[in-house]
């Protein structure tokens, strides 16, 4: 057992000992000051802390204390009650506080009580109570403002995991505090109550059985009493003006101490004011002109020595900020922070910068939040961190989204304006600025805030700029979300569900497959629109299959079919005939024969006339579904239809091809053409 460990242990079971078995006046002596040393300590720990936080024990410390504190005022109770005497201490502060008048103890010791009950208690649990209330409500403020800096770059990962932690110890601390002033509050009660026990329970015995008239049991047990009630109440009081000091601490930059210095002594102009104030007093009024005259000389001697401090903390802060400007000029330029390429940039033009400034009303950051938590929901994959910036190269209204430091998409909004786009039944046009909306590319037009209204009456689908981005980005986002996955974004994953899962990851993980081939795997699926948050059937997929086959293509068709009811239910409403088109027997023939397996994985050796001829009926097939308005989906035999997917990804990004075995059996499905050459 650690030595703490041990003290700590003897701290609580020596208390409730104590309120059994007697103590010897001269141990209780040497407990009572023990008693009064810790509170100091608390105390002055209480004041010097940075923070509320670095004290998170406290509440744990105030019932511990609270029980020792009990017990000895248990302890000297009994004493005094016995024998007439508990320890020099006791006696010393009945005697030595009322100076040997007992009219004077009662008063003081009375006081003390009334400060600590109306002043000290009240006030705390008062404090206590609001603060765990209002720190319970600004939690979910606190978790946005956290994700919205994860998401602008100005903290990283494990910063905003520290922060988190910190926000669910402040409420877990203040909700505590909250209760724990209850102890204090409680102690003190028992302490005027035990006082008033033996106050009356010595003048009984000792007139009763001791046979001592009633002046001198009065003398006697009022002494014992009012110190007896001084060495409890004192260490309860320090304790009650710890939890006032700890509740009420706001700064968090400096200790208490700093803080009340700058902020009272920190205006020249006030302690002017209060000397000539002090000097007015001393010569107007019957006041003592010298001391009044003494203060106010201090007061402004102080204030032009401050005065001429901060005169001269300026001038060092213009020298040192001229000295740092230089020093920046003659450094050598460090460019490794140049090296670093963000996943995922959003860059825009100082006509957009209104959007992302949370302070101009701007929601920007706010809407990146909510499309990485829909594409977690959607696709199953944590996004990377989304990096927004401005760049006056651009345009003032343009932007451009990169993937991994390059461009990949572009776009441009007008900040006053609102974009309607016809959903293809609307007759009536209405006037604007022609355009074309950046993530599907169709036509659209850009009208005015007056005009809003009327073309929502119309059937116009009317959308705002910080939407269109937004869109815009997600689109973007979910076409290159298989390239972002990383292997550590994948061992990730498995982290989150080996919990629970430990007896799947111990068998798939190395032993079958590494975690490069269990990436290759979710890129695929990913790189089709496939979520990848069902991760224990994809794994258990993986473990049935891997032990026969390690090809990352073959494994993620077997991972398809494993996913048909997933896969159904996104591309194939429920109770409705869904059209598709199929593939000739002859062509899935041809591509299975033009298949070569190499070292390196397979590849497709087909004629490039064979394959244009191919892909020539596939547009023919995919135009007649865009003319009646259904999704181009093309059904093909599982065995070929990750080659016949590779033959058309290029040139048809949008074409869907799915295998018979990723359908689920309750689909229906109508078949209205024919890949065939």
């Amino acid at each position: 057992m650690k030595k703490h460990d041990l003290f700590l242990g003897l701290y609580i079971l020596v208390p409730v000992i104590f309120l059994i078995v007697p103590i010897p006046t001269g141990l209780l002596d040497i407990l009572i000051l023990f008693n009064i040393s810790i509170a100091l300590i608390i105390l002055f720990n209480a004041l010097f802390s940075r923070e509320a936080l670095n004290m998170s024990s406290f509440p744990t410390l105030l019932l511990m204390t609270t029980l020792f504190r009990m017990s000895l005022n248990v302890s000297s109770t009994r004493n005094i009650l016995l024998s007439g005497y508990a320890g020099k201490v006791v006696e010393t502060f009945g005697q030595f506080v009322g100076g040997g008048n007992l009219v004077v103890g009662i008063v003081v010791f009375l006081i003390l009580i009334l400060i600590q009950f109306i002043v000290i208690n009240k006030g705390s649990e008062r404090v206590s109570e609001v603060t765990a209330r209002f720190t319970l409500d600004a939690m979910p403020g606190k978790q946005m403002a956290i994700d919205a800096d994860l998401n602008t770059g100005a903290i990283n990962d494990e910063q905003a995991k520290e922060r988190r932690q910190k926000i669910q110890d402040e409420s877990t601390f203040f909700g505590a505090m909250d209760g724990a002033t209850k102890y204090v509050k409680g102690d003190a009660t028992a302490g005027l109550v035990i006082t008033m026990i033996n106050f009356v329970g010595g003048l009984i015995l000792g007139v009763v059985m001791q046979g001592m008239d009633m002046n001198e049991a009065l003398q006697k047990y009022s002494i014992l009493t009012i110190g007896d009630g001084l060495v409890s109440q004192i260490p309860s009081l320090l304790i009650s003006l710890s939890t006032g000091i700890l509740v009420t601490k706001v700064s968090k930059e400096s200790d208490l101490g700093n803080v009340l210095i700058k902020q009272l002594f920190a205006i020249p102009k006030v302690l002017y004011i209060v000397g000539i104030t002090m000097a007015f007093l001393g010569i107007a009024t019957p006041l003592p002109t010298l001391l009044c005259i003494i203060y106010a000389v201090i007061f402004i001697v102080a204030g032009r020595a401050i005065e001429a401090s901060i005169e001269t903390e300026n001038i060092e802060e213009e020298v040192d900020e001229e000295e740092q400007s230089a020093e920046e000029i003659r450094r050598p330029e460090n460019v490794v922070s140049l090296l670093q390429v963000d996943p995922i940039e959003l860059e825009f033009g100082y006509g957009i910068i209104p959007l992302a400034d949370v302070n101009q009303g701007g929601d920007l950051l706010d809407r990146v939040v909510m499309i990485r938590r829909q594409i977690a929901l959607e696709l199953g994959c944590v996004v990377p961190m989304i990096r927004l910036r401005d760049n006056i190269q651009l345009n003032p209204n343009q932007y451009v989204i990169k993937i991994k430091g390059v461009p990949v998409s572009e776009g441009e909004i007008l900040f006053d304006h609102y974009m309607a786009m016809n959903p293809g039944y609307v007759e009536e046009e209405i006037t604007g600025i022609p355009t074309f909306e950046p993530s599907f590319h169709l036509p659209a037009i850009w009208i005015t805030e007056s005009q809003r209204e009327r073309a929502e009456s119309l059937g116009y689908t009317v959308v705002d700029p910080p939407s269109i981005i937004a869109t815009h980005l997600t689109e973007v986002i979910r076409g290159h979300l298989d390239e972002l996955l990383t292997r550590q974004d994948v061992q990730n994953l498995i982290n989150n569900i080996q919990e629970n899962n430990t007896t799947l990851i111990s068998e798939l993980i190395p032993k079958l497959l590494n975690v490069g081939e269990i990436q290759k795997v979710l890129q695929n699926l990913l790189h089709e629109g496939i979520s990848i948050r069902d991760l224990v059937t994809i794994f258990e997929t993986l473990a049935d299959y891997a032990p026969t086959t390690r090809d990352t293509d073959v494994l993620t068709e077997y991972v398809r079919q494993s996913l048909k009811r997933a896969i159904s239910n996104k591309y194939f409403p429920a109770n409705e005939m869904t059209s598709v088109v199929t593939l000739d027997p002859k062509i899935e023939q041809e591509i299975m024969n033009s298949v070569k397996q190499t070292e390196q994985g397979a590849f497709i050796n087909l004629a490039p006339e064979r394959t244009q001829e191919i892909l020539n009926s596939v547009k023919e097939e995919m135009d007649k579904m865009e003319e009646l308005g259904k999704n181009p989906i093309i059904v093909t035999s599982p065995i070929v239809r990750m080659y016949f997917k590779k033959i058309t990804s290029e040139q048809f990004q949008d074409l869907i091809v799915i295998s018979y075995n990723e359908i689920d059996t309750d689909v229906e499905l109508q078949s209205i053409g024919m890949v065939t050459v």
